[in-house]
């Protein structure tokens, strides 16, 4: 595909998001040959920087990501398509001088992205301003705006930030990022459902006995106490990240690859979850926080000794939750999503249980072992696709064992591509199947809204769970006395 060059403008590229993940991601594009010559990238921060200093800056978030793969021509080639703009985004004299720096169209595409890597409640002002300066007119070439979550902090902050939004961009010119959707084993889910007609069949409520989809993370809030205090596992995590899986696991199948469709089905499962009464909360979700531990046998402190968090805060670091699809397809199947910091191991999962056989065919045998099919699709950091199986052992003896069907995701010799390479080639293409549309935000705030609420007025307690451990016991939301958190990619004999 010949791609249009296109001018991407970075607002809070001195940033960590930037550094880390943004520069990097740009660079490896162009590594790849993709992006498209002439293509310019102006960064935005209110460091005193000059233009030189700002390439050395690169030169060392891209050193630091791409350690023996550097290349010093291509580097040359990518500083020549870098910019550094300095400016407060709070002064109207930023704007200005931005617009009259790209209207220069000799230097730069018409075509323009800017990528809003800055608090979101700075989001509204920035918008304002450049509609004050033409800078969202596309008489041109278009215009395109990508923003990171949170998108709002509940339902009521997400519509409005939308309708304060809505009054400069379409709903077309907004990409609403979450990197998660880049990974290229979530984009596998769909390969491995809807390219496997073998599975069609199963994927229902006659086959599948439950979801689980798990998210745990080894390291603590680090530097983002302000942050996460105000914000908790359930709204960094659950209402983002995992029902966006829960969409694409258990979505039906779209029309087409197309963005609307793909999008149309998400939805669709968003707004067939049971909504879950106030008074039944507690049967439906848990929170947790981490209490002092061993991560690899060294001591960690427990969330209220970390930096910036008060000594009374009862913001959870782990939060599960139990929900129903009350569609054809999946009704009277739970889903169990859980995620928290600070847990034994650091791992995404989508872990899909299957139901007994209808005949315990074995039952006057010496057969040990007759566990349930799983199909285990590992995310993160180990990206697989495993389908669990009894099988007889060697021997003379009717015994069994539990085996696994590996379908690798990646060769050895095949390098991993960053979720935002992915994504920010997708916004020069116009592909927006891998980001939300407002509806999808909207009907995920409006599942997890009741807990929230509830949480908040009950201020007196929180369970709390050891640094290291698999989380706190929360095992009243499981339907079944048989079901349980499902931790592990090999395979458990129950």
């Amino acid at each position: 595909m010949n791609l249009d060059p296109c001018t991407y403008v970075i607002f809070g590229a001195t940033g960590n998001l930037s550094r880390i993940k943004l520069m990097p991601a740009l660079y490896h594009l162009d590594v790849a040959n993709r992006l498209p010559e002439g293509t310019r990238i102006v960064a935005i921060g209110r460091r005193p920087w000059d233009q030189q200093k700002w390439l050395s800056e690169v030169r060392e978030m891209v050193m630091e990501k791409t350690k023996d793969d550097f290349d010093e021509s291509i580097f040359q080639r990518f500083c020549a398509r870098l910019v550094y703009h300095q400016g407060d985004i709070a002064e109207a004299k930023c704007y200005s001088e931005l617009a009259a720096l790209l209207n220069d169209k000799t230097k730069f595409p018409h075509n323009i992205a800017y990528y809003l890597s800055i608090s979101p409640a700075d989001f509204g002002s920035v918008m304002e301003m450049l509609s004050n300066n033409q800078l969202f007119n596309e008489d041109l070439g278009w215009r395109r705006v990508i923003i990171e979550k949170p998108f709002g902090y509940d339902l009521d902050s997400a519509q409005a930030l939308q309708k304060r939004i809505s009054h400069y961009l379409t709903e077309e010119q907004i990409y609403r990022i979450d990197h998660y959707l880049g990974k290229g084993m979530v984009q596998n889910v769909l390969v491995f459902r809807f390219a496997n007609v073998m599975l069609e069949p199963l994927w229902n409520r006659n086959y599948i006995d439950h979801i689980q989809i798990t998210h745990s993370e080894e390291i603590g809030i680090d530097s983002r106490g302000d942050y996460y205090n105000g914000a908790g596992a359930m709204r960094d995590m659950l209402q983002s990240h995992l029902l966006q899986l829960l969409a694409l696991v258990t979505m039906e199948p779209p029309a087409s690859m197309e963005a609307e469709s793909l999008r149309d089905e998400k939805v669709k499962v968003l707004k067939s979850i049971r909504p879950i009464p106030k008074e039944a909360v507690h049967g439906h979700a848990f929170r947790a926080q981490y209490a002092p531990g061993h991560i690899n046998d060294e001591r960690v402190n427990g969330y209220l000794q970390e930096a910036n968090i008060p000594a009374n805060s009862i913001t959870e670091t782990y939060a599960s939750m139990k929900l129903h699809i009350d569609n054809w397809r999946w009704r009277g199947v739970p889903m169990y999503m859980r995620t928290g910091k600070r847990m034994a191991k650091a791992q995404s999962t989508i872990s899909i249980c299957f139901r007994h056989p209808p005949l315990q065919f074995f039952r006057d045998t010496h057969v040990q072992c007759m566990s349930q099919n799983w199909i285990l699709l590992g995310i993160q950091p180990e990206e697989c696709i495993r389908i669990e199986m009894t099988v007889k052992e060697p021997g003379l003896e009717m015994k069994t064992r539990t085996s696994s069907l590996d379908a690798s995701f990646r060769n050895q010799d095949e390098k991993a591509i960053d979720a935002y390479e992915d994504l920010l080639l997708d916004v020069l293409k116009g592909d927006r199947s891998l980001f939300l549309r407002f509806d999808e935000v909207e009907y995920a705030w409006r599942i997890v809204d009741p807990i929230l609420q509830t949480w908040a007025i009950e201020r007196d307690f929180i369970a709390t769970y050891p640094a290291g451990s698999w989380g706190p016991e929360d095992s009243r939301l499981f339907e079944k006395s048989d079901h349980f958190w499902r931790s592990s990619l090999t395979p458990e004999c129950k």
